[in-house]
């Protein structure tokens, strides 16, 4: 019979200590043969860094399992929650001692079963159990958007309960905070500061898909006496590939679905000194009636260049007041002039089906502008304006490592059943 010993490597949690009581029992079986009887108690043999009675454990400490006496050694360790998951360990090459390397989880139960072999060679077991200290500081997470169906570059949003600073704390976040799709897709987190991070695919979303995020950091250690706690799992869909193309240059707008073109429209974008913005951005929210006033985005009440209209049809693209809207004043300069404060604007006819055919994360990108680039972050969706290798900069995981060689946590998004 081989008694070689086994390494297990499996999921993390943290560590502690235990003392194991009992007299050990005789062994061997009819026969005599030490290796035909039932496995006898090893309590004597082996001891285990836990706290005994009701007393919890402190997840910050390792575990460790040690064979006592010189008389028998430790052949396996096995420790897993209440869950089934397992407790990454190494055993020592002579039998001696087992530790885990991989933090315990707070506010967990823990079943330990140990294999032991005395010099007979006889092999006996010890099985206990014991429970970590729930944690006092939880991080909690807040995933977007809401559940729904939406466009295909709708990024997936993670808003923390406190800052996570630490590379290897952002990595445990991200390793925790699992995406998968169908179809499958490559993708990953990018840190948008210490409490904010999103996620998109490479490329956009596929038409149809359906996307679920789940998060496994219940208990588990993030940082200096900072735990994970539950996440409410989300779940949405994609529709069809919808992206919209507002030429500054030409003053028109084409919309395509899923690669084909639907429609194109004259439109009048920002005039100089409120160019629109360049680059892409993202249907954050529609509003069938809004009241848009100069003041709002810092123009003077009795300047030249105040306003205060009712607008209709309006879809918002940046939380700075960027809108494709109805402008039935401008209709003249539609197709030939760029008139605007900033916003795209089209006839009333227009603006009422683009509202009623585009939904919130379908892609819309102005080109050929004055304007400054649109921003990454902080006003509305500009994620898609970083091109792959910037965006994996941004991960814990996969940053400073070169295109396709990242860890394989987030090389591809697997399908969920």
């Amino acid at each position: 019979m081989n008694h070689t010993p086994r390494f297990r490597t499996v999921l993390g949690c943290t560590l502690l200590v235990l003392s194991l009581g009992a007299a050990a029992t005789g062994c061997g079986g009819p026969d005599g043969h030490p290796l035909s009887g039932k496995p006898y108690d090893a309590a004597d043999q082996v001891s285990l860094n836990a706290p005994k009675g009701d007393a919890k454990a402190n997840p910050d400490k390792p575990l460790e399992v040690v064979a006592k006496g010189g008389d028998a050694r430790i052949t396996d360790v096995t420790v897993t929650d209440a869950s089934g998951h397992h407790l990454a360990g190494e055993l020592a090459a002579d039998g001696a001692r087992w530790h885990s390397t991989a933090p315990l989880a707070a506010g967990a139960r823990y079943t330990v079963k140990v294999s032991t072999e005395d010099d007979d060679g006889a092999p006996g077991s010890r099985t206990l159990d014991f429970e970590t200290s729930p944690v006092k500081r939880n991080l909690a997470v807040k995933l977007g958007p809401k559940a729904g169906k939406y466009g295909v570059g709708q990024p997936i949003t993670a808003e923390l309960s406190a800052p996570v600073k630490e590379k290897e704390a952002r990595a445990v976040v991200e390793r925790g905070l699992k995406v998968r799709s169908s179809p499958a897709v490559e993708g990953t987190w990018h840190w948008v500061d210490d409490k904010t991070l999103h996620f998109r695919p490479r490329e956009y979303w596929p038409a149809n898909a359906s996307i679920n995020v789940s998060s496994t950091l219940d208990g588990i250690k993030v940082g200096n006496k900072l735990y994970g706690g539950p996440v409410k799992a989300l779940k949405i869909t994609t529709g069809d590939r919808l992206e919209a193309v507002a030429d500054a240059g030409t003053h028109h707008m084409t919309v395509m679905r899923n690669g084909e073109e639907i429609k194109t429209m004259p439109v009048t974008t920002g005039k100089p000194g409120f160019s629109t913005r360049n680059g892409i951005k993202v249907v954050l929210e529609k509003q069938a009636f809004v009241r848009m006033r100069g003041t709002s985005v810092g123009i003077a009440a009795g300047s030249s260049e105040s306003y205060d209209l009712p607008v209709h049809f309006a879809t918002r693209v940046t939380w700075s007041g960027e809108y494709v809207h109805a402008a039935p004043w401008s209709v003249g300069s539609q197709g030939s002039a760029n008139v605007s404060h900033g916003c795209v604007g089209m006839s009333t006819d227009n603006a009422e089906w683009f509202f009623d055919t585009v939904r919130e994360g379908d892609i819309v990108k102005v080109v050929n502008s004055e304007g400054e680039d649109m921003d990454p972050f902080g006003n509305g969706f500009g994620d898609w304006n970083l091109d792959w290798n910037e965006w994996r900069q941004g991960s814990a995981l996969l940053g400073g490592t070169k295109d396709g060689s990242g860890p394989v946590e987030a090389a591809r998004l697997r399908p969920h059943f």
